[in-house]
């Protein structure tokens, strides 16, 4: 309905001949009250977190109800479950000294609690996150490389999740993967030995073969641990991973 909305609201805006809102049937007044009320309350909560960044946002958690998924740049928040699962897999063990990388994956950077973080950066196309400053990088995986230096070879864990099904995208978001490593190897299996570069990819169940190719000199293979998203897809999703933990195992 809310979809509706939108389409009869900028017909409203920018066509003269469409009939004005006192000639509309009530079921549609009501969907477009009902759109106008969503969105007020989206422009609130994102005007209160840019607030709250502006205070003192790094020790405090934020929600991802304050970021509207833009199903047309490819954004579909994670479930809660999901989303925790992914960040307790690159916090386990780390430190202070531990850099962590999320790439298009804001879902699990939100996941990561303030008092639990080591070093985080998100590579991000939605200007949105820029609240986050100093751990907000501007990434467009059209132009992989296109990163400030100093990211080079410096993370020693990594999330990707490409925003599209393509093996063009998934290709450019591998070697902006590779670009930011530390190394491109696998960790050690060795039990309670976690040094090493830890590698995530969510994607496509049928990215699989693309995936296995791109990163398999650094170890990455498809695990058993199924990706679940908040509003659901028709695509299934896998977490490809070159660490096996409590959660999940090498298919």
């Amino acid at each position: 309905m809310p979809w509706v909305a939108l389409i009869l609201l900028i017909c409203l805006e920018t066509n003269p001949l469409t009939p004005s809102f006192s000639q509309l049937p009530a079921d549609t007044l009501a969907a477009l009250r009902e759109f106008n009320e969503e969105r007020d309350l989206r422009a609130k909560q994102f005007a209160a977190l840019q607030d709250q960044a502006e205070s003192d946002f790094s020790e405090k958690p934020f929600s991802m109800e304050a970021f509207s998924e833009d199903w047309n740049a490819s954004q579909f928040w994670y479930r809660d479950e999901t989303a925790k699962t992914l960040a307790r897999a690159l916090l386990e063990n780390a430190n202070h000294q531990t850099r962590i990388g999320v790439v298009s994956a804001p879902s699990v950077f939100s996941t990561v609690e303030a008092s639990e973080r080591p070093m985080i950066v998100l590579l991000e196309y939605d200007e949105r996150f820029g609240v986050f400053k100093q751990e907000f990088v501007h990434y467009d995986f059209q132009q992989p490389l296109k990163l400030p230096v100093d990211l080079k070879g410096s993370f020693d864990r990594l999330i990707c999740d490409p925003p599209f099904l393509s093996e063009d995208c998934q290709t450019k978001a591998a070697l902006t993967v590779r670009w930011l490593c530390r190394s491109w190897s696998s960790p050690s299996q060795s039990p309670g030995d976690y040094d090493g570069q830890r590698i995530l990819v969510c994607t496509g169940e049928r990215m699989q073969s693309v995936v296995e190719k791109l990163y398999g000199k650094a170890g990455v293979r498809t695990t058993t641990f199924d990706v679940r998203h908040a509003k659901g897809l028709s695509n299934e999703f896998r977490c490809y991973a070159n660490f096996e933990n409590d959660q999940w195992k090498w298919r």
